[in-house]
C-alpha cells in the first residue's frame, strides 16, 4: 500500500488558487498563511485576516478547506483565524497616538444619528477583536459618554488622561470634564488645543481604529482636526430628506478639500417597518445612495428607524449590545465590517504587513 505523503508545497499550491475577495489576490501571494504544519493525513495553518472584522471570512475559511482537502491523502483541515490590521502608513508620531487607521464620521447638521453610528460603528469593531479607541470632538454637545453608559474616567495617571472603557471602547470626550448642562462658550483656538489635548495627552495605547465622532457643519473642530492627525478615511452620515442631502454633501465635500479620503456614505433613518411588515419611508428614499454615487465613493447601506436604537443609546447600551439581531444592528455590523475591508485594501496597496510563517 502507497502512503502519499503530503507536502508544505502542495498546501501552499492548493491555497494559492484561494483569493482574497476583495483584495483580489491570493491568499499565500497576500501572506495570510502562517503556522502551516502537516502531520500525516492531517493539515493545520492559520489565516491572518486583514481585520477582525473581516465580512467573507466564512468565504475563505470555507474556500481555503475546500481547496486543501482536493489533495491526495489529506483527511482532515484544521484552520484557526487570527488577525493582523495594517497600518495606514501614515505618520501620526508627533501625537503619540499609536492608531494603525484613524476614521472620521461626519455630518453636515445635526439631529441624523451621526453619534449613534459612531458608538455603534465602534462597539461593533471591538466586538469583532479590534483595538478600538472612540473619541468624541463635538466639543458642544458631546453625547459619547451618555451613549455608552460612562459618566467619569478613571484616575490620571503619570500626567497623561486614562480613557473610560465601555464595552471593550477606549472612550474619551469633553463630557467627562465639565458639568451635566455646562455650555462650553469656545473660540476656534482653545477648541483646537482641547482636541489635540484629546490626542497627545491621553493614554490611547495601540489601536487597530480611533473613531472620531465630528461636531456636524463644517467649522473649527473638522479643520483642527485635520491638521492634528492624519486620517485614513471619513464617513458621512445623512438621511433620506433633501435637507439633510444638502447638508451632508457640504461635510463630503470638505473631506475632500482637506484631502481626506472618502470612504462612504451611511444612510439613517431610512425607513419604518411597520407590525404588518409595511415599509414606511418617513424622510423619503434613495438619498444616501445618490449622494455617493454622484460623490463616486462606496454606499454602505441603509438603517431602518427603530425605537430601540434610541432606547439604546439614552440607557448607555448600544443597540449593536442591547439587540444585536435588530434589523439596525444588523446593519451598523455589516457597516462596520464594510469600512474595516476598505481601511484595510487602502492600507495593502502600499504596505502589506503580514508575515508567512511555516512550523516544519
Amino acid at each position: 500500500m502507497t502512503v502519499n505523503n503530503v507536502t508544505n508545497e502542495e498546501v501552499l499550491a492548493a491555497l494559492s488558487k484561494v483569493q482574497e475577495p476583495e483584495l483580489h489576490k491570493d491568499l499565500v501571494s497576500l501572506n495570510m498563511i502562517k503556522d502551516l504544519s502537516i502531520n500525516g493525513s492531517e493539515v493545520k495553518f492559520t489565516i491572518v485576516l486583514t481585520t477582525p472584522a473581516c465580512p467573507l471570512k466564512g468565504k475563505i475559511e470555507k474556500e481555503s478547506r475546500d481547496a486543501v482537502m482536493a489533495i491526495a491523502g489529506v483527511d482532515k483541515v484544521v484552520i484557526m483565524l487570527d488577525s493582523n490590521v495594517p497600518s495606514d502608513g501614515r505618520n501620526r508620531g508627533n501625537l503619540s497616538v499609536q492608531a494603525k487607521n484613524v476614521v472620521a464620521i461626519a455630518s453636515g447638521k445635526g439631529g441624523v444619528g451621526k453619534s449613534t453610528v459612531s458608538v455603534n460603528i465602534a462597539v461593533s469593531l471591538a466586538k469583532a477583536g479590534a483595538r478600538v479607541g472612540l473619541l468624541d470632538a463635538d466639543i458642544y454637545g458631546p453625547n459619547i459618554p451618555t451613549m455608552m453608559g460612562v459618566d467619569h474616567l478613571p484616575a490620571f495617571n503619570e500626567n497623561k488622561i486614562i480613557p473610560a472603557v465601555a464595552f471593550g471602547v477606549k472612550l474619551m470626550s469633553i463630557g467627562f470634564l465639565v458639568k451635566p448642562g455646562q455650555p462650553l462658550i469656545w473660540r476656534g483656538p482653545m477648541l483646537h488645543s482641547a482636541i489635540r489635548q484629546f490626542l497627545s495627552d491621553v493614554a490611547w495605547g495601540e489601536m487597530d481604529y480611533l473613531i472620531i465622532d465630528l461636531p456636524p457643519g463644517t467649522g473649527d473642530a473638522q479643520l483642527s482636526l485635520a491638521q492634528s492627525i492624519p486620517i485614513s478615511g471619513g464617513v458621512i452620515v445623512t438621511t433620506p430628506q433633501a435637507v439633510s442631502l444638502e447638508d451632508a454633501s457640504r461635510g463630503l465635500y470638505m473631506f475632500k478639500q482637506l484631502d481626506i479620503p472618502i470612504l462612504g456614505v451611511i444612510e439613517n433613518m431610512s425607513f419604518l417597518e411597520l407590525p404588518d411588515g409595511q415599509i414606511m419611508e418617513i424622510f423619503g428614499s434613495g438619498g444616501g445612495e445618490a449622494l455617493a454615487n454622484e460623490a463616486q465613493t462606496e454606499f454602505f447601506g441603509k438603517i431602518p428607524l427603530e425605537t430601540d436604537v434610541r432606547v439604546g443609546g439614552d440607557s448607555g447600551k448600544p443597540i449593536v449590545i442591547s439587540d444585536p439581531d435588530s434589523k439596525a444592528a444588523i446593519a451598523l455590523k455589516k457597516m462596520s465590517e464594510l469600512i474595516a475591508a476598505k481601511l484595510s485594501m487602502a492600507a495593502l496597496n502600499t504596505n502589506p504587513v503580514i508575515q508567512l510563517e511555516i512550523v516544519e
